[in-house]
């Protein structure tokens, strides 16, 4: 079976950045009961963990295939959000990243021996009263059946699992649905996560099929108060970073929030961009780019002649000596101005500053493609409305920044007023 491309996501950009992966089925030889109550909303709090690579960045094929990155040599520091969710009865805790960038659940299984899994938290379903293990059509395995096996392979390393179904809970939220559970992992570059495994929370175009979507599961299931799900990040040790599902947090957010349709049926949680901004200035780099949102990345993305050509005009000095003086960047989208400062797009380490952005090409009709990642997420909350197919920004809102300040990084284009985040959550 012909392998295709794993999306870019957290395991391409935390500690890899540039692996191409793919994910082949390999063919080797019902229905649990889903705690259910009144619809209800739930949040996460998630822990940061950082990372210092130094890394060469070489040229690699991914992203549906058509994306590629330069070569170059850097130091990059990323940052990576996880936090629980428990699987199977009685419950087994695991520490996942919220990958909007990613479709499908997967975590470390009992069958794998591997260093890289050893040092986790390894999902058994021999001690789970409702799993079941699966085929990759979606029949169930029988006792003496060869299972069959999907290997992501990725530049530096791969994993290889089996499918399997049970109950998935996220606090009072559940539903049974597919997963995979690793029985094979590499060491590089696994073995250096803080964290378990992924929880994909993109679009069901991007799983490996109808029932590996949690998102859909839930909604299916009748859990969620909403069908959407909302993501803050912090940028500080002072306060913590979160992501709500079923639910909008008014409280995380200064003023208003703003809708956008999801432009491309691709599976990413993908925009349309009307230009990028420096100063506020529109530069006229990009009008009819894409930006896909994505929780699992550490940088900010874009088409490499865009990157190029928007490092030549902000001009950050290696030494960092204009550091002080250095404009905001700002992304239009829907008529808005979404900027970010230098201190989130500048990568300052010892008196050393460079771009903290990254060359990516993908050419149409999916591309030319910006990843909005950590950088973009940490000054601007995020909600993703699964039923509306639609993607809402505001400015976040973090403890010691006042509000005017905070409310200046975002400017409207256009007189008419924005969508409130209240009026979407009452109808």
């Amino acid at each position: 079976m012909a392998c295709r491309p794993w999306p870019v996501s957290l395991v391409a950009f935390l500690l890899s950045s540039c692996l191409h992966c793919c994910e082949s089925v390999l063919i080797e030889g019902h229905s649990a009961s889903v705690r259910t109550g009144l619809k209800s909303s739930h949040s996460v709090v998630l822990k940061r963990a950082n990372h210092t690579v130094a890394q060469k960045l070489s040229r690699a094929s991914r992203l549906q295939a058509f994306s590629s990155v330069d070569a170059l040599s850097s130091v990059v520091h990323k940052t990576a959000y996880y936090g629980n969710i428990h699987i199977g009865h009685p419950e087994q805790t695991a520490t996942v990243v919220f990958d909007t960038g990613s479709g499908n659940l997967m975590v470390p299984s009992t069958l794998c021996d591997d260093a890289a899994c050893l040092r986790h938290k390894r999902f058994d379903a021999s001690k789970s009263a409702s799993a079941v293990n699966m085929q990759s059509d979606g029949s169930k395995a029988g006792a003496n059946d060869q299972r069959d096996q999907l290997t992501v392979t990725f530049g530096t390393g791969e994993i290889t699992g089996v499918f399997l179904k049970d109950d998935v809970c996220i606090g009072n939220l559940c539903a049974n649905m597919n997963f995979i559970g690793a029985s094979h992992e590499t060491a590089e570059p696994f073995g250096s996560f803080d964290f378990d495994g992924v929880l994909g929370l993109a679009l069901s175009g991007m799983t490996q099929g109808p029932h590996f979507s949690i998102m859909d599961r839930m909604e299916a299931a009748g859990n969620l108060k909403h069908p959407i799900f909302a993501v803050f990040l912090s940028d500080s040790d002072s306060e913590d970073s979160e992501i709500t599902f079923g639910d909008i947090k008014q409280e995380r957010m200064v003023g208003d929030m703003f809708w956008v349709p999801v432009s491309r049926q691709t599976g990413y949680w993908q925009v349309q961009m009307e230009d990028i901004a420096i100063g506020n200035q529109q530069q006229k780099l990009c009008s009819d780019c894409q930006v896909a949102v994505d929780t699992g990345t550490s940088m900010l993305a874009g088409p490499s002649r865009v990157i190029h050509e928007l490092t030549r005009r902000l001009r950050v000095a290696p030494d960092c000596s204009n550091y002080q003086d250095l404009p905001d960047l700002g992304f239009v989208v829907a008529g808005h101005v979404m900027n970010l400062k230098p201190s989130d797009y500048v990568d300052k380490s010892a008196g050393s500053c460079s771009p903290s952005l990254m060359s990516l090409d993908v050419p149409p009709p999916n591309g030319p493609l910006f990843i909005f990642g950590d950088p973009f997420l940490r000054k601007f909350y995020s909600a993703y409305d699964l039923r509306r197919q639609r993607v809402g920004f505001a400015v976040a809102r973090h403890v010691g920044v006042p509000e005017e300040k905070a409310q200046a990084l975002l400017v409207s284009l256009s007189s008419g007023k924005v969508q409130k985040a209240g009026a979407f959550l009452s109808k």
